[in-house]
């Protein structure tokens, strides 16, 4: 059995011995065939790190680490052949007695199981299905009918929840993880305020206890449109855990679903030991796991200085903390400060290097000695989750000046509210919760609070930074989900270059990858230059939203359910293509098979989004069906797909289905 060796004491302070494990109660399963030890309140994924096993497998020959964003399915050992039985180990609680097994594809017999062989879980993950999600294919269980679902039960989901019920509406709240009250706890306190878990804990004790309001926890929504969402849920039957998907009916639903933090770009940046700040708090908050015995602390952003005090605190070394920064100031920084912790500012890491046993991270600064350390927090600010307001065919446009994704806009039936409408105070997504409610009853609207520190006393964000890719190092990843999209690697320097591994095709576009887009990775792209910033909101209309609901719904994703003859098109292509866009069937004149998404062009020369005249919706057994713009098809015209970097001519085929736009609307 594996010890908790990454586990703190039941006497650590500051609210980090795990809110929301029972000691008292210890359990053990197996993984795998290994035996993991936990407690009551444990995931699978929370003990799994508590016992040390910190690396999820290789990629391109290098140690990608095992965290919430990426960790493969698992299932019942019983259960390994059926994936429709698949669990997500970050919502699956950790059971006395379990079996269960990973199932990330193939496994990777590299020099990390060889050296590491307690730590990896040892998957390939070149394997595309390593961190598949099983259940975003299945129909869902129709639920009970609801006036209000909110998704998102932090702050602003908690608000909005019991706004509705005080307005006599029934009330659906999801939450994904297993426990309300979201994360503000890191971003700690203004004037006059409480405390952070004072404020969840009232919240969510008034919610649990209203009748007006059902509570979904382990719950995730991967799709939604007006009227409906569908959510994959985990929940206990007959003592074991089983995953299944429910749609609900509401005729009114808010959007509460918080921001992301964004992933500094630098080779290096997924390897075990690396993690954001977000996830090393909640780690430590919920389930009192730090791991590693030295910290080194990489930010543009205030709230990483806020862990580091929480670090020294609890009595674990703080080596440094690097600010990308070149004069940051705030209170938090005032106390790390005042603790005596060295700071580096106006520099970044550019590469992260692993010793041998995997044990010691050596952090290499853009100017300046090297760091080493057990661990790195790395902190590149923050995205707000609009990856559902896509879904439901919201829009969104690049903000320059904080660098991120922000909607504009509105949909009929469904509202955003805290941190994912752009609030950044505690105070501010309360009040917008409750705003949202209102505003989806049609009342009387007031203003609302969001008492931003000045900037003389509270240094905003930085925007990320991109110092290149360093030939010799690890891939540089663009966010730290499961795509594991890595930037363009640069031409080979040397002619045993080309036997090293290589990150994504070079790409002329990000907007051309072969697969779902996630916000983070878009806004790398533009950091990067791979997308443009005035096209990143169309991207991420074009290229988030992959996931139709169900195929009586007016689908809000690009892989439209299109049978012969129909010709319904998502509401977010509304207008891209002109108000008399329709359907056609094109061909590709070598033969290949477009995907969804994939941008149509009248040059084969062009690259730039928003010069595109239409776009491939999806392949049917009649052919591959592409909206196109009316004043694009003429006589003689000629029309290219960008597919993969290459320009590919395509022909029409037979005759346009149904009327223009505005005909069929």
């Amino acid at each position: 059995m594996r010890p908790q060796i990454n586990r703190l004491s039941a006497d650590t302070p500051k609210g980090l011995a795990g809110s929301a494990i029972d000691r008292t109660r210890p359990l053990q399963f197996h993984l795998d065939g290994r035996l993991v030890s936990g407690f009551a309140g444990d995931t699978v994924l929370s003990a799994v790190l508590a016992s040390g096993i910190d690396t999820a497998g290789s990629h391109l020959d290098h140690r990608v680490g095992l965290t919430h964003a990426a960790a493969p399915p698992i299932a019942y050992a019983t259960q390994a052949d059926n994936r429709q039985r698949a669990l997500p180990m970050h919502r699956t609680p950790a059971l006395d007695g379990a079996e269960f097994v990973t199932l990330g594809g193939r496994r990777s017999w590299s020099w990390t199981r060889l050296f590491q062989p307690g730590r990896t879980l040892g998957l390939d993950l070149d394997d595309p299905h390593a961190f598949g999600r099983p259940w975003l294919s299945a129909e869902g269980t129709r639920q009970d009918v609801r006036d209000v679902v909110i998704v998102g039960g932090g702050v602003a989901g908690l608000s909005a929840a019991l706004t509705a019920a005080r307005s006599g509406l029934t009330v659906t709240l999801i939450e994904a993880s297993p426990q309300l009250g979201g994360h503000s706890g890191l971003f700690g306190t203004q004037d006059g305020e409480d405390t952070p878990e004072a404020a969840m804990a009232r919240l969510a004790t008034e919610v649990l206890t209203n009748p007006a309001i059902t509570v979904h926890l382990s719950t995730e929504v991967f799709s939604l449109r007006q009227g409906m969402v569908r959510a994959h849920r985990v929940e206990m039957a007959d003592g074991c855990a089983r995953g299944d998907v429910i749609d609900i009916e509401a005729g009114r639903i808010v959007l509460a679903t918080g921001a992301g933090e964004r992933l500094p770009l630098f080779a290096g940046n997924r390897l075990p030991g690396v993690s954001g700040a977000l996830e090393t708090y909640e780690l430590a908050s919920r389930y009192g796991i730090w791991p590693g015995r030295t910290l080194v602390l990489a930010t543009a952003s205030n709230a990483a200085y806020r862990l580091a005090v929480l670090a020294r605190d609890i009595g674990v070394p703080v080596e440094a903390i690097i600010d990308s920064r070149p004069r940051p100031n705030s209170r938090f920084i005032d106390f790390s400060r005042a603790y005596g912790i060295h700071q580096i500012t106006g520099t970044v890491p550019v590469e992260i290097r692993a010793n041998t046993a995997g044990s010691r991270l050596s952090i290499v600064l853009d100017g300046g000695d090297p760091l080493t350390a057990e661990r790195l927090v790395a902190c590149g600010g923050w995205q707000p989750d609009l990856t559902l307001w896509h879904v439901a065919g919201g829009a969104s446009r690049w903000n320059d000046a904080l660098s991120r994704l922000e909607p504009v806009g509105a949909l009929a039936g469904i509202a955003l509210a805290g941190s994912a409408a752009g609030y950044f105070t505690r105070q501010g997504c309360i009040q917008s919760g409750a705003d949202a409610i209102d505003a989806l009853l049609g009342r009387e609207r007031r203003p609302l609070a969001d008492p931003i520190i000045d900037p003389l006393y509270e240094t905003p964000d930085a925007t990320l930074v991109d110092h290149g890719e360093r030939a010799a190092a690890g891939p540089t990843y663009l966010d730290a989900g499961p795509s594991l999209l890595t930037r363009p690697a640069p031409p080979p320097r040397h002619w045993y270059d080309v036997f090293r591994p290589r990150g994504m095709a070079e790409l002329p576009a990000l907007s051309e990858a072969s697969h779902p887009l996630t916000l983070e990775t878009i806004a790398a792209g533009v950091t990067l230059g791979l997308i443009p910033p005035r096209s990143a909101g169309i991207v991420a209309q074009e290229r988030v939203a992959l996931i139709p609901l169900t195929p009586e719904a007016a689908p809000a994703a690009i892989a439209l359910p299109l049978a012969d003859g129909e010709a319904e098109i998502p509401d977010f292509l509304q207008d891209r293509f002109g108000p008399d866009a329709r359907i056609h069937t094109i061909l590709p004149q070598d033969g290949r098979r477009l995907g969804a998404g994939a941008l149509i062009f009248a040059d084969a020369d062009a690259l730039e989004p928003l010069a595109a005249v239409g776009v491939v919706l999806r392949t049917t057994g009649a052919g591959i069906r592409a909206l196109l713009a009316n004043d694009a098809i003429h006589d003689g015209a000629a029309l290219f797909v960008r597919d993969h970097g290459q320009s590919v001519a395509i022909i029409l085929v037979g005759r346009a289905f149904g009327s223009s736009l505005q005909e069929l609307a």
